[in-house]
Formats: C-alpha cells, structure tokens, sequence
C-alpha cells in the first residue's frame, strides 16, 4: 500500500465504501465540458491550491531607468490551465525582479512574493496594475525614452505588468476609437507639415540671424563694412 504524505491541516472528512464510485461531473454544470475522448472533466480555475509545475512559460522585460546606472529585469511566469481544451488559458502565476542595485533589494523580494502570491490566489488580478502604475516617488518621476514620464520605478514595473497581461490576454489593449484616432492623425499630419515648413526655412545657408531683403525675400541681409548687404542677390544700402 503506498503512503500518502499529508501537508496541511484535516477540517472535514468523509469515508468512502468500496463499491462507491467517484461522482462525475455532469454537463449541465457551466465550469463541465466534454473532452475529445468523449469523458466529461470539471474546468479548471486558478486558486492557491494549484501546485506547481516543473515547466512554466516565462516572458522577461528590461527596465532602465534613468535614475539608476543597473537595469532590472523582470520575469513573468505563466501556468496554463485546460491546456489542450477550449478552455484553455494562460495566467499568471509568478514573478521574479532582478538587479545589481542592492539598494532596492528589501522592497524587490517583498513586492516579489507579494504578487506572486496575489497571482496564484486566482480570481482578478488585474487591480494589481492601477495600484502600481498610482505609486509616486516623493523625490520626482522620470521621463521614459519617447517621452512618456513614469512617477516612480513601481509605476514603471505596474506598466511591464499590465503589458505582459493584455499580452496573455486578460486585459484588453487600450485604444482610441475610430473617430478619436481620424482626429489624432489629421492633428498630426497638420503639426508635421508646419514642422516641415519651419525647418526648410531654418535650414539657411546664410549666417544666424541675418534679415530678410526687402529685394528678393531672403533672410541674408548681414552687417559688411558697415552696410547692411544682402548676401543672396547682392543689395546693398549703400548703392
């Protein structure tokens, strides 16, 4: 007979006959489907009682910040549930932060084990993304490459998670409208062809500064031997 090593504590029990078969899941259940080899199985949701696999799927980000001379890498483990059914899913269930700056060593193993607790919890684990992305530093955000100003580096690792989970999808990307996005390209289609026209004007052979000639229109009038000279079509004050 073979042992059976019991980890946590009994609270209820109830004995089984010989005879007694286990009951099967019935159809009529909303969390019951019928595989392909024609059984019936229970749907399977993610809670804490979940055990580990020995393979999970991960995605690895890059965080650099300007505000520290080590990037951070962070590691997003994913388990998938109902593999092989059309109820399959993909969810989170660990993560790990990684970095030379042992300056955010304590704060990085306790959000580590946080989240991954919240992650293999179950349920909604989307809140965790506005909580994060809501931290402020109090010594002043930074601005991202591209120009996107991120408050604190937790608001930036609340940005990787919400990323990687629309990725997953269990968040829905955020986008305009078909409406909203017309306007946003019609506004910079104008902004780029003023820009255009502001820099074939700056971009002068003559000298910095110089005025526009009252004769050909041309911002080349300079200061020369005491006369105000046009350096294009030659006019000068003095005849």
């Amino acid at each position: 007979m073979s042992s059976l090593k019991i980890d946590k504590r009994i609270v209820k029990y109830r004995v089984r006959k010989p005879d007694e078969k286990p009951a099967e899941p019935k159809l009529s259940d909303p969390d019951t489907f019928r595989g392909k080899d024609g059984k019936t199985a229970k749907v399977i949701r993610m809670h804490e009682e979940i055990q580990r696999p020995e393979m999970l799927i991960g995605s690895t980000y890059k965080i650099k910040t300007p505000v520290s001379d080590h990037a951070m890498y962070v590691t997003i483990n994913d388990i998938v549930l109902n593999e092989g059914t059309e109820h399959q899913q993909r969810r989170p269930f660990e993560i790990f932060i990684n970095s030379k700056n042992l300056d955010h060593f304590q704060w990085i193993v306790a959000l580590t084990r946080i989240i991954s607790a919240v992650f293999r919890k179950g349920g909604d684990v989307t809140f965790l993304v506005e909580e994060l992305k809501a931290v402020f530093d109090p010594r002043g955000g930074y601005w991202q490459p591209g120009g996107k100003f991120m408050p604190s580096i937790i608001a930036e690792l609340g940005h990787v998670i919400e990323k990687h989970l629309q990725m997953i999808g269990l968040l829905r990307p955020v986008g305009l409208d078909v409406h909203q996005q017309k306007l946003v390209d019609e506004k910079r289609a104008e902004f780029e062809a003023r820009q255009k026209q502001q820099d074939a004007f700056s971009k002068s052979h003559f000298p910095e500064g110089a005025q526009l000639c009252s004769k050909c229109s041309t911002a080349a009038v300079v200061m020369m031997d005491g006369c105000m000279t046009c350096l294009n079509c030659g006019d000068s004050k003095c005849g």
